[in-house]
């Protein structure tokens, strides 16, 4: 049975601008068991979204050469992340998809 949350109004005392906080007695909760959200599918585990502003043109204009290419958005970019690290002389971290 989970443990009724103390009344803010019995933790401070509020006289004028300051605050006294009285000492409240509860048990803390027991953490809840780590669970990955229930909206992430397994490929995004172990994963981290890396994103930028960036004019509207910008986004359209890639989104039209994936098309063109036959190709995801997700997969350009990450051949131009491989090629910038290629320019400076970092290994690419990301596989070729095409």
């Amino acid at each position: 049975m989970a443990t009724k949350r103390p009344n803010l109004a019995e933790i401070a005392q509020i006289s004028g601008s300051t605050r006294r906080l009285r000492e409240v007695t509860t048990q803390p909760a027991p953490a809840p068991a780590p669970s990955p959200p229930a909206n992430r599918t397994p490929a995004r585990i172990g994963m981290k979204q890396v994103a930028g502003h960036f004019p509207a043109e910008v986004a359209w204009q890639l989104r039209e050469l994936a098309v063109a290419e036959r190709t995801t958005v997700q997969d350009l970019l990450g051949e131009a992340l491989n090629d910038l690290f290629q320019k400076y002389g970092r290994p690419e971290l990301l596989p070729r998809r095409r």
